[in-house]
């Protein structure tokens, strides 16, 4: 007797236990299903598109940027968010690029300038950057040899006679 009672209560654990785990395999997938259906429900919502950082003062340091985004569903289309321009970056290729560049050329005599190349080496917040720049400056100020003898001549017809 014993022994049936004791099958009995075993038998009604089991049962208990897979009411139990089926209860909580439901509920998971439902779960599931609406995180699927609020995934779906942002998919409605377009990819956020930022502006340029502006800064809030000069041309470099702290400022902001504009980000929208389209979709019938969307709770917020428009929102502003803090961006930083590094002040060492070369502002005529677009604040937002980084160009690692190589040393300067040599001076070209018919143009008087000297180039050089820099390559993309990072562009912040998905800022459209071109590849490689070319950049140019003019050269510094080119020696001639100074004839040896004239600046006596001239010394000497500069200095008063007594």
């Amino acid at each position: 007797m014993q022994q049936q009672q004791q099958q009995r209560r075993i038998f009604t654990a089991a049962l208990l236990a897979l009411v139990f785990i089926l209860a909580a395999v439901s509920t998971t997938e439902a779960g599931k299903k609406e995180k699927l259906e609020k995934k779906a429900k942002k998919s409605d919502c377009g990819e956020w598109q930022w502006s340029v950082c502006v800064p809030t003062s000069g041309d470099c340091g702290l400022g902001t940027r504009e980000g929208t985004r389209s979709g019938a569903e969307c709770k917020q289309t428009t929102k502003t968010q803090k961006c930083k321009i590094p002040c060492n970056w070369k502002k005529q290729f677009g604040a937002e690029c980084k160009y690692q560049f190589q040393a300067w050329g040599e001076c070209d005599l018919n143009t008087a300038l000297k180039t050089r190349t820099g390559n993309l080496k990072r562009a912040l917040h998905n800022a459209d950057c071109q590849k490689t720049v070319t950049i140019s400056k003019p050269c510094g100020k080119l020696t001639k040899p100074k004839p040896q003898g004239s600046w006596q001549k001239l010394g000497m017809l500069l200095k008063p006679t007594v």
